[in-house]
């Protein structure tokens, strides 16, 4: 048993959670400018909310229609605990609930590993964004 669960979430009614956490982790920890942080896309995206025991949000996740994943976000203190591991479960769950063949994503380097044991394959060469090294990595899903 865990001591958090997910949730679906939506930006009209949980912005201020979603932006609580990726403001936290985002902004302020890893330095990523606001600007680049916030875009219209949340507006449209599948979003998910790890919420603890005391119904505090404490990470999220979001899915575009176009099967990227992106904007994963958990708060310092709960890293380690599982829960990345059970937002990466639940979106690949969204995404073949939304008949979405394929997923990708922007992985820091760092999380190369992470995403490696949900079966993404790295497609492009290291580049920088925000800062930060990236690869794209890639799964096709099985419906």
């Amino acid at each position: 048993m865990h001591d958090f669960s997910i949730q679906p979430a939506n930006w009209k009614n949980d912005q201020s959670k979603l932006k609580a956490i990726r403001h936290a982790v985002f902004i302020i920890e890893q330095t990523i400018p606001k600007e680049l942080e916030w875009d219209r896309q949340d507006i449209d995206a599948l979003h998910l909310l790890a919420i603890n025991n005391d119904a505090e949000p404490i990470g999220t996740v979001r899915l575009l229609r176009t099967g990227q994943i992106g904007r994963m976000a958990v708060l310092k203190k709960y890293r380690g605990k599982g829960v990345g591991k059970l937002l990466m479960e639940a979106v690949l769950k969204l995404a073949r609930q939304n008949r979405i063949s394929s997923v990708f994503l922007h992985a820091q380097s760092s999380a190369i590993t992470f995403y490696g044991a949900f079966d993404f394959i790295v497609t492009s060469k290291e580049y920088e964004e925000a800062g930060i090294p990236h690869v794209n990595m890639k799964k096709i899903l099985i419906n």
